[in-house]
């Protein structure tokens, strides 16, 4: 197996970026809702090349942006739930294929899960499995729009499809929750997932029923899911390997910084390593805790700025800011310009 799909532990974009087979479902369901998908391809510069190699990657903004497109051209909003249909276990690379081969449908889940980082670097978090729950929770990507709305419906309808896909059963949901509030499509959702949908919810997660949890696979197949899961851990031994423990430390700061600044102690604690310890490493790499703070928030403030819509005060919130004032500040020591001002020159260019 080769590490095509290893990309360096930073991505080029900081809020982060996905594999284009992502972007590949995203395009089968434009064309299915009759979208020209041609055009589409066209406005973003994606070539029929790139969607066809393992390695390629777009980044999360731009992947949002493309989805939005395909939503107004279509006109359906729940064009999430169409991607979930459309979505194969192949589609999820690698890890994907792990899962569909795993002895039960709950392994088959945490092994899609475990493994996600292969093709998804996000700077908001990872998805998680709770076994004793029944539960795949996504991480939060407030605040939420309509840029980012599908992204949140077509990662749990494409878990939902893998569950169907391996078992043969279309019922296999307890429950669905879903952070962002309704957007009035209520019984689209609960028709599509069979289940009831709770919106304004605490988190994103669907809950299997517990019967269909410890169903067997019906694509189970032990010795090449073995084989298989020894080229995940490869990889992601590969990927992981790669980071600094800047890397690390960078990669655990973005979900922590909604509304608050995380401590040096949160940090170690959640890399198993004593604060002096974490600080030994750090200044090993020529770096500092605070410096590290201020150059996540400071990559990240950039990237909301160009690539997103979202207003100065919520990510001045994402970011951890005491206040809007504080971000504004901030923002004007590092580039030499206000946020407001920077999106406006930004936008008279486009």
């Amino acid at each position: 197996m080769t590490d095509t799909l290893l990309k360096p532990p930073t991505p080029r974009n900081a809020l982060g970026d996905i594999s284009v087979f992502y972007a590949s479902v995203l395009l089968r369901a434009a064309a299915a809702e009759g979208v020209n998908t041609k055009a589409l391809m066209d406005e973003f510069s994606l070539s029929e090349q790139t969607l066809n190699s393992s390695a390629a990657r777009i980044s999360i903004p731009r992947f949002m942006r493309l989805g939005q497109a395909a939503i107004a051209r279509s006109g359906n909003h729940a064009l999430g739930l169409r991607m979930g249909a459309l979505t194969r276990p192949l589609d999820a690379g690698i890890a994907g294929l792990a899962g569909q081969s795993a002895s039960t449908v709950g392994d088959g889940l945490q092994t899609l899960i475990r493994y996600a980082l292969l093709t998804s670097q996000n700077s908001r978090g990872r998805p998680s499995v709770r076994v004793g729950n029944h539960q795949a929770a996504f991480y939060s990507i407030r605040p939420y729009n309509a840029f980012n709305y599908f992204v949140v419906d077509s990662v749990l309808a494409g878990w939902t499809q893998f569950v169907r896909t391996i078992t043969g059963r279309y019922e296999v949901l307890e429950r669905v929750d879903i952070e962002y509030r309704s957007i009035g499509q209520d019984e689209v959702f609960e028709s599509w997932f069979r289940c009831p949908v709770l919106f304004g919810a605490e988190e994103n997660a669907i809950t299997l029923k517990p019967e269909i949890w410890s169903t067997p696979s019906l694509q189970a197949q032990p010795a090449m899911h073995a084989y298989l899961i020894d080229n995940c851990e490869r990889e992601l031994a590969l990927i992981e390997r790669g980071w600094s423990m800047a890397d690390r430390v960078q990669h655990l700061l973005t979900p922590l910084m909604q509304g608050e600044t995380p401590d040096l102690d949160t940090i170690a604690t959640k890399l198993g390593l004593t604060p002096w310890t974490l600080q030994r490493h750090l200044a090993a790499e020529g770096t500092g805790f605070r410096e590290l703070v201020n150059r996540t928030r400071k990559q990240l403030a950039a990237d909301y700025i160009r690539e997103t819509n979202t207003s100065l005060a919520e990510i001045a919130w994402l970011l951890g800011f005491a206040n809007p004032p504080a971000f504004h500040k901030a923002y004007r020591r590092w580039y030499g310009i206000s946020p407001g001002e920077h999106r406006n020159r930004l936008e008279r260019k486009i």
